[in-house]
């Protein structure tokens, strides 16, 4: 049985092509960076070509770039980093934050912290106007999510840095899901991503900190990538991140609008041939590769499983939040808690084909017709 993988927010495949660059750092040019021998020169060229890679995808410039394991320690560097080296105890996020930001301030919140957590609409868009008005003379930080991982929903991040720099107040933004997707926001003070959001490996990311953005290492060690990420970089690992950036940079104006288009077009055959379901988030202004549904009537664990055993591969929501019950992001934007526990998210990868949705749409009317019916059968 053919898997149709449709779980790209959660995790994409490595490129072939970031595969082959790192395989020679495994075991040719294997040496420590911060060694003065050859291969430790060997090792830091490649570790500044890769900073030339991500800082032309973030626009910015390569000493701008610091290493991390992935996009839960970029947004927790850039979010502690900055409170260790401000007095400010106002901050400001989203309600619909990815966990690795929505929980730091959940419990800066019960450290001492003045947090207001700005509330979106129905269509998962924060309003600018409750954000304007939040801002503070002792706002520390600002941190929102470009867009949001589980219903693609994308912020209006050029407004809300404009609003904040004119209070002389740091933006932060979780851009995991955006980049390679939708254009970026030169203007923020930080940005996250993650390698394995971007056909690059797991356990790579990185954090854009624009020159006299002031924040301190949150970790104890040595004084590597100017002092904010102690430890021995990930070498082969920073490499596939440098190639995946190089690639985005080389082909998203080919495969974005390709995505967008199958994504319209999953969008449209669902609502067409399967009764009670409702889109969840902006009907455009969403990721080129994010649709989130909600099926009335059954839960979503009960599609999952049937899905999976046709061979559709999705997921419920965010891989990184484990909670039990329906989505905090659904339930922000209004959702009945009926119809939270009913969505499913279809995420898209740039190697996502017409038959993979073709099938899809094939399969999925029979597969919630039953689940239905047998969700009824349980409840008479």
């Amino acid at each position: 049985m053919k898997r149709l993988y449709l779980d790209n927010a959660a995790s994409t495949k490595v490129d072939p092509a970031v595969v082959e660059a790192m395989l020679p750092f495994f075991s040719e040019y294997y040496g420590n960076p911060s060694s003065s021998h050859k291969m430790g020169e060997e090792a830091k060229k490649a570790l500044e070509e890769a900073e030339k890679a991500v800082a032309e995808l973030l626009l910015t410039s390569p000493d701008e770039i610091i290493f991390t394991s992935g996009g839960t320690e970029s947004n927790n560097l850039a979010i502690q980093g900055v409170l260790e080296a401000s007095s400010g105890k106002h901050l400001i996020t989203s309600s619909i934050e990815h966990p690795s930001v929505y929980n730091c301030f959940k419990h800066l919140s019960e450290d001492g912290y003045d947090v207001t957590f700005v509330d979106v609409n129905e269509d998962g868009i924060i309003d600018i106007d409750e954000y304007v008005h939040a801002l503070r003379d002792d706002t520390a930080l600002v941190s929102i999510m470009s867009a949001n991982n589980e219903m693609g929903a994308v912020q209006p991040i050029q407004e809300m840095v404009k609003a904040a720099h004119e209070k002389n107040i740091l933006f932060h933004t979780d851009a995991v899901q955006a980049v390679g997707q939708i254009p970026l926001c030169r203007e923020v003070d930080m940005l996250s991503i993650s390698g394995h959001k971007i056909y690059g490996p797991k356990g790579t990311g990185a954090l854009k900190v624009r020159e006299r953005t002031f924040l301190k290492s949150i970790m104890k060690g040595g004084d590597h990538q100017q002092g904010l990420r102690p430890g021995t970089e990930n070498v082969s690992g920073i490499v596939g991140l440098g190639k995946a950036c190089g690639l985005i940079n080389e082909h998203m104006d080919e495969y974005v609008p390709r995505m967008r288009k199958l994504r319209d077009k999953l969008i449209q055959g669902i609502l067409e041939t399967v009764p009670d379901v409702r889109l969840n988030g902006h009907p455009t202004r969403r990721l080129p590769n994010n649709i989130n549904l909600s099926f009335k009537g059954v839960n979503s664990s009960l599609l999952l499983r049937k899905l999976s055993k046709k061979g559709v591969l999705v997921t419920s929501g965010s891989a990184c939040d484990s909670s039990d019950g329906p989505s905090r992001t659904l339930l922000a934007m209004g959702l009945p808690p009926s119809l939270a526990n009913g969505s499913l998210r279809f995420s898209l990868s740039k190697w996502t084909t017409e038959e993979e949705i073709d099938n899809v749409l094939k399969i999925l009317p029979d597969v919630v017709k039953n689940a239905r019916m047998f969700g009824e059968a349980i409840n008479v």
